[in-house]
């Protein structure tokens, strides 16, 4: 069995950044990843409209660590952890393999979260993976082709209306390029689908859009929404869907109203990975209602002083799910093992800023918790920023080519014509003749 000073279960933002940290100071460890590629999860909704592609968001890790040579990475997925023998199992190519560690960093993330009604997940499209950019990304444009050959106006009517269940960055920024892609893209495509045709309606239980910022960010990103054509809904849960049709019931009233749309986009809440259950068992460690791991201020994991667990798999004093604060964990728990942070230090997180884009020029941020800015400032810093995380110069260089012809330009290079989801329909329309036969 191999053994390794560092394990390292994930390849997300915060496990890059330990990954990292340990490779410059030239200790051996194992990243295993259920992946091939490191996914720059903020962009994803990018992909699925067809500004970038997923090759540009998601490089491949062994791609991003073959400079470190203490690496090892293995494609697998985690499914046990032995604290007492410090051992980690993981599934590979339809076999099992074991590896031994000294210590252990858990960054397996979050998945999405349906609240009970798991059902939903067949109902709705998600957009926490590259498939599932891929899949959002050919619906949308199927929903089109569609659209422009029925001659029955209530068919083409539900084709063009999409529902974003969510008013958080993911949910926001998707609205409004869906918008977006009314106005500007498909408009010259399809010169029978005016943007006027096409619906977009934004969902969230909350009042507020985009909760995290609130006052005057979250006013100034509704207002851009609905200037834009999207109808922002708040306060309001979504009680059912089912057969193309969305039912939200207001959080006061208690009014329900319903939505036709044959596309539904779920962006609200996330739960944490299957690996935190098998972690918080073996460790005594305490979850909260999504399942993430009430770690200590040191971020380890229950009675496991060597197993540490960063990201969205966990829950700390209130931090958001959000890559800044993962990579700040990375590096606390590799510098830790290190020896350059002394054993039982409390991760102190830097708040310095939030942001997230709202529309074509238009974007919200939040600098150092305290200074507020919107607008053209506030979307070129966002570009700025979101240039300076991603991973690899060509990835850089080819992200601002695909940004300055779709924000400047009407194209949107990346969007394909295909005809899977018709061939998809055909076969399930075969598969249901067999079955009636």
């Amino acid at each position: 069995m191999d053994t390794y000073e560092v394990v390292i279960v994930g390849s997300g933002f915060g496990a890059l950044a330990a990954a990292k940290t340990l490779g410059k100071a030239g200790v051996p460890f194992s990243l295993i990843s259920s992946t091939t590629e490191h996914l720059f999860q903020p962009l994803l909704y990018q992909a699925a409209t067809g500004m970038l592609s997923t090759g540009e968001i998601a490089p491949p890790i062994r791609r991003i660590l073959a400079e470190y040579d203490s690496a090892d990475v293995r494609l697998g997925r985690v499914v046990d952890v032995d604290p007492e023998r410090h051992q980690v199992t993981y599934a590979s190519a339809g076999t099992t393999h074991t590896i031994g560690y000294g210590r252990l960093i858990v960054a397996t993330g979050a998945t999405q979260a349906y609240f009970g009604r798991d059902e939903f997940k067949d109902r709705t499209f998600a957009l926490k993976t590259v498939d599932d950019a891929i899949a959002l990304r050919e619906q949308i444009l199927s929903c089109y082709e569609r659209a422009h050959l029925t001659t029955d106006p209530d068919v083409k009517k539900d084709l063009l209306s999409f529902v974003v269940v969510g008013a958080g960055a993911t949910g926001v920024e998707l609205a409004g390029q869906i918008r977006d892609l009314a106005h500007r893209y498909f408009a010259g495509s399809f010169p029978d689908i005016a943007p006027e045709d096409v619906r977009v309606t934004l969902v969230d239980g909350v009042k507020d859009v985009l909760p995290a910022f609130g006052g005057k960010l979250s006013k100034y990103a509704r207002a851009k929404l609905e200037s834009s054509g999207v109808d922002v809904v708040t306060g309001a849960l979504v009680t059912d869907i089912s057969d193309d049709v969305v039912t939200v019931q207001d959080v006061e009233t208690k009014d329900s109203r319903t939505i036709a749309a044959k596309t539904v986009i779920w962006s609200a809440g996330v739960q944490a990975s299957d690996l935190a259950a098998t972690v918080a068992e073996r460790t005594g460690c305490e979850t909260d209602r999504a399942g993430r791991l009430l770690v200590h201020e040191d971020l380890t994991v229950g009675t496991a002083k060597d197993i540490f667990a960063i990201g969205d798999v966990t829950s700390l004093n209130g931090l958001p799910g959000q890559s800044p604060v993962a990579m700040q964990q990375g590096r606390h728990v590799a510098k830790t093992i290190t020896g350059k942070v002394k054993e039982g230090t409390p991760f102190r997180y830097r708040d310095k800023g939030s942001m997230s884009i709202v529309g074509r020029f238009s974007a919200v941020v939040r600098l150092f918790g305290k200074v507020d800015m919107s607008g053209p400032i506030a979307w070129v810093m966002w570009l700025a920023v979101h240039l300076m995380y991603m991973v690899g110069f060509r990835n850089r260089y080819v992200a601002v080519v695909s940004w300055m012809s779709s924000y400047i330009g009407d194209r949107r290079p990346h969007f394909q014509y295909t005809d899977k989801w018709d061939q998809r329909d055909e076969q399930v329309d075969t598969e249901d003749e067999r079955a009636a036969a």
